[in-house]
């Protein structure tokens, strides 16, 4: 077994064994016990009491985080040549159609993001196989399929992030970036959560929230009182 360095021994001390908190604590906590040199991400678990292999608890939405991700986030926007200068207006890094669906074709798939109109779903439904393993598929629960792409882009650009739950019924995603302040992680945090809960399907039974963990890049996972979050 591999000794812990001396910041890991740092942060192993500052987590009580056992102890669950609340979420302003764990968003100070977070800042404490990360060490990196460069800005991690803070990242936030959410373990669902729902079924995944059941379509109607495949628990996924979007959220605006209301202070951002801290991240910047490449978009490319595949429309008509009419909406290409709103498109740009609006903060897009990318924008086009032919050239670009000819360039995933061809393995380039450099950005974060795809937004794209419903009439455009016919030519870019064959990108599947390339965009979907990377989560770059457009989707219109996402709201990355939409006849409005300037307003989309500002979404994005401003914060607006997807989630969906995994096969163990664990939803994990980043909230912003160590570098924060406090108040900004649990802002995040708690935004995010109160999402999740709108979106507790009528089927589920039994505790939906089960556990909540935050943490950073590399850090420790620092458990939340479930029962303190403010719904």
């Amino acid at each position: 077994m591999s000794k812990l360095t001396k910041n890991q021994k740092l942060a192993a001390e500052k987590i009580e064994p056992g102890k669950a908190y609340t979420l302003a604590e764990a968003a100070a906590l977070v800042k404490e016990i990360t060490f990196t040199k460069f800005d991690a991400s803070a990242d936030i678990d959410v373990r669902l009491g729902v079924d995944p292999r059941k379509a109607d608890q495949n628990v996924r939405g979007v959220v605006s985080l209301p202070n951002g991700t801290g991240k910047t986030v490449r978009v490319l926007v595949l429309c008509t040549p009419d909406k290409e200068a709103e498109a740009k207006e609006a903060g897009a890094d990318y924008v086009g159609l032919e050239e670009y669906i000819d360039k995933i074709k061809s393995g380039w798939t450099d950005v974060d993001v795809i937004i794209t109109q419903p009439q455009n779903m016919g030519k870019i439904g064959p990108l599947g196989r390339i965009l979907g393993p990377r989560g770059l598929m457009p989707n219109p629960k996402s709201g990355t399929v939409t006849p409005d792409v300037a307003k989309a882009v500002k979404e994005v650009k401003q914060g607006k992030i997807d989630f969906k739950v995994d096969k163990k019924g664990i939803v994990h995603t980043s909230i912003g970036k160590v570098s924060f302040t406090a108040d900004q992680i649990r802002e995040n945090a708690q935004a995010f959560i109160n999402t999740l809960i709108k979106l507790k399907p009528a089927t589920a039974k039994g505790t939906y929230i089960k556990s909540i963990y935050l943490s950073s890049t590399m850090s420790k996972g620092i458990k939340i009182d479930t029962k303190s979050i403010d719904a």
